[in-house]
């Protein structure tokens, strides 16, 4: 997944750049074979289904600005690796100026890509390997014409464009590193996408462990965290390199709070992290879905 990064390859990266044009997440993909009991998780958090593939066994959902696909496909190899019942965050799509050269440049620095499957008539989006059989894919289709209007067909009668509750957008991703990996992780971020390091005193919500990156385009954050702090935030037995959980930032936590609890959401609830004004966590369900929420300013 990450080839060997040279040192001086990183040293020669200057501060404050955006060579991929990166401009935010345009969706995020979960692989399981429990595709109904997921989208009940989903749409209690305020997310709707909008559309369907058109060949594949893969649902879009909605909220805001924010897309989320649920992929069931049976011949996708990463819905065969969760496991019969399982979920997996299998894959965040970055928004950028030209994904195929975004890609071509990754490749470049040692990023493994990932082979196309599309079919005839589908689109070709390109990917690299991210942790734990993830995926990164690259997204230019995203204003005027965007991906979905050719690999999707809308479920008719209902909303595209669904409210998002409390206002939430996609704050940033929780990724979990092996024990002393930090350090090769925010070299691959840096060096791959331009992220940037935050200072240890910036710290968001209620699980401050681990540390921060800031994506070049200032539109969300990730989050790697070793195993000493798995244990302390959940019972994490499992130590696999992997994407965690989503953060959704809000400038409200307890109206969002109020308002997906009404929907059936449980929220964790302990002496030393419960929901409060700077955030809160969702209870697992499906055994690994949970969802962060994040105080954000106006």
């Amino acid at each position: 997944m990450i080839k060997e990064l040279h040192a001086s390859n990183r040293e020669a990266i200057p501060n404050a750049l955006n060579r991929l044009g990166l401009a935010g997440i345009e969706f995020i993909e979960y692989a399981t074979t429990r595709p109904q009991a997921l989208g009940r998780v989903l749409e209690a958090m305020g997310f709707r289904p909008v559309a369907r593939h058109r060949s594949r066994e893969v649902t879009l959902y909605r909220q805001g600005g924010m897309n989320l696909i649920v992929n069931a496909h049976p011949d996708d190899a990463r819905v065969g690796a969760v496991g019969q019942g399982q979920v997996s965050l299998a894959a965040v799509a970055f928004r950028v100026t030209d994904a195929y050269q975004a890609h071509q440049r990754c490749v470049g620095l040692g990023a493994w890509s990932v082979p196309s499957h599309a079919q005839a008539m589908e689109l070709h989006i390109p990917a690299i390997q991210g942790p734990g059989g993830s995926r990164f894919y690259f997204v230019d289709r995203w204003q005027e014409f965007s991906i979905y209007d050719v690999d999707f067909k809308p479920i008719a009668g209902v909303d595209q464009d669904p409210p998002a509750v409390a206002g939430m957008n996609y704050f940033g991703v929780v990724q979990y590193v092996g024990p002393g990996r930090t350090n090769d992780w925010l070299a691959y971020f840096e060096e791959m996408f331009d992220f940037q390091t935050m200072a240890p005193e910036q710290r968001f919500g209620i699980l401050p462990k681990g540390v921060l990156m800031k994506s070049p385009c200032g539109q969300f954050l990730w989050q790697l965290i070793e195993p000493d702090a798995w244990e302390d935030e959940l019972d994490a037995t499992e130590r696999v390199e992997r994407l965690e959980r989503i953060g959704l930032g809000t400038t409200d936590v307890p109206a969002a709070v109020a308002a997906l609890k009404a929907q059936g959401v449980e929220f964790v609830e302990a002496s030393q992290l419960h929901p409060d004004d700077r955030g809160a966590l969702t209870r697992r369900e499906l055994e690994s879905v949970s969802f962060e929420l994040v105080h954000q300013n106006p």
